[in-house]
């Protein structure tokens, strides 16, 4: 039944971003190691994307550009392949500043081999370099397919460069996108989770890291680079992403459809780890249990102006209408009245507009949402941002039950990637 449900079909066409607003990259890379022959290609290829993306690019060496007044033209700064100390103490402390201020940081392949003495460098970066076998193939696992970085990468994802191993793992600490897959290539040291790119968070500052970028060659590959510009528009603000760390997840749905059920009409298409809704209304959830106290994690993206919602705390039924009246939805739609829209409880409580509209991406791209039950407590994240939280007062509604996402109708297209769950123990008696 399942298999006739959810048809595998190919996805629609993503819908084009709209540009960004203007913004500043400053591209460093300085050397007092060693040298990639790579620089010149990669400044070439930040600023062909500059031109596209509608930043403007400065490339420099000179570290005397690291001053709070020189910075502060810059919403990001890229690390291009520096290696060795190539900051003094002065200007250490005003690229500190600089980030935890609220501006974004790109590290490019031996950013990872750069300052070892400073403890703010490493914290901003992940991760030290240990090693790396000869260039060769490999296959990196795409982990994150809704960062603006790697939402455009296939789940596996085939390519050739210099494949850096690490002092420490950043998982503790960074939110990893992508990871190395050493059973698919010779010399690898870090075992079964390799992280190769990640992003984080420091204060109000951004950091976004990719171990890519050793050969020239790598700057002219489409996806690389569509690769390295998420990654710079997340640091500089453009775009949005959920950058907290993230261990204890089970996945509900990552490509296999087991466990879950089509109740009403309507369908969801299956391709490449994605679930796309079509007809309606009806809705898809997960049958296989039901849950009372969680953090449930999901992607989801728009078309334009479209209609859908995440469904929690309902009872087993084959009617969509049963999840509307028993249980809770957190809506997912572009316009309508403030407690229908995206991030709201339905009808019952509108999300934080403001908080709302800083953390949300528009059509076209993709956001993640956690939604964190504890009791009757529901919190709503969007992108990592806290936009909504509601107390379940209502006698016949539970916040404890199924989980499920809606297919609203024809005309309404939103996908779903990466549906996971992480159960969490009953709050404290008497905490709210």
């Amino acid at each position: 039944m399942i298999g006739r449900i959810l048809a595998a079909a190919l996805l629609l066409p993503a819908p084009a971003p709209l540009p960004d607003d203007p913004y500043d990259v400053l591209v460093f890379s300085r050397t007092a190691g060693f040298r990639h022959d790579s620089i010149p290609a990669g400044v070439q290829a930040i600023r062909d994307l500059g031109e596209g993306g509608g930043f403007t690019v400065t490339a420099t060496e000179d570290p005397g550009v690291f001053t709070a007044a020189e910075l502060d033209r810059y919403e990001a700064v890229v690390f291009l392949s520096t290696t060795g100390d190539v900051l003094d103490a002065g200007q250490q402390t005003a690229f500190e500043q600089y980030v935890r201020g609220g501006h974004g940081y790109v590290g490019v392949h031996a950013a990872a081999d750069t300052e070892y003495d400073w403890p703010f460098y490493g914290e901003l970066v992940g991760a030290y370099f240990a090693s790396h076998p000869a260039v060769q193939p490999a296959v990196v696992r795409t982990e994150d397919r809704a960062h603006p970085a790697t939402a455009h990468l296939p789940q596996a994802w085939t390519r050739t460069d210099e494949w850096y191993d690490y002092r420490t793992n950043p998982r503790a600490t960074a939110h990893v996108l992508s990871t190395l897959d050493e059973s698919t290539y010779t010399g690898g040291t870090m075992g079964a989770d390799h992280p190769i790119a990640w992003c984080k968070t420091l204060d109000g500052g951004r950091s976004f890291y990719t171990g890519g970028g050793h050969t020239p060659e790598s700057f002219a590959d489409p996806a690389f680079r569509q690769h390295l510009l998420g990654g710079i528009r997340y640091a500089a603000g453009a775009a949005r992403a959920d950058c907290r760390p993230e261990t204890g997840y089970t996945a509900l749905y990552d490509g296999a459809v087991a466990g879950w059920s089509q109740a009403g009409p309507g369908s969801f298409t299956n391709t490449d780890g994605t679930l796309t809704s079509t007809g309606g209304m009806g809705l898809l959830w997960y049958s296989a249990r039901r849950f009372t106290h969680y953090s449930l994690k999901l992607d989801w993206r728009m078309s334009g102006d479209d209609n859908s919602g995440v469904f929690i705390g309902f009872p087993p039924s084959d009617d969509p209408w049963s999840a509307v009246d028993n249980g809770y939805e957190i809506q997912i739609d572009a316009t309508d009245a403030a407690d229908r829209t995206t991030g709201s409880v339905y009808t019952f409580r509108a999300a934080d507009r403001a908080a709302r509209d800083a953390a949300l991406n528009p059509p076209g791209e993709w956001n993640t949402f956690e939604l964190l039950v504890e009791g009757d407590r529901l919190r709503i994240l969007l992108n990592g941002t806290e936009i909504n939280d509601f107390t379940d007062t209502d006698p016949v509604r539970s916040l404890a039950g199924h989980v499920g996402i809606q297919n609203h109708g024809d005309g309404d297209t939103v996908s779903f990637r990466h549906i996971r769950i992480r159960e969490l123990p009953p709050p404290a008696a008497g905490c709210r």
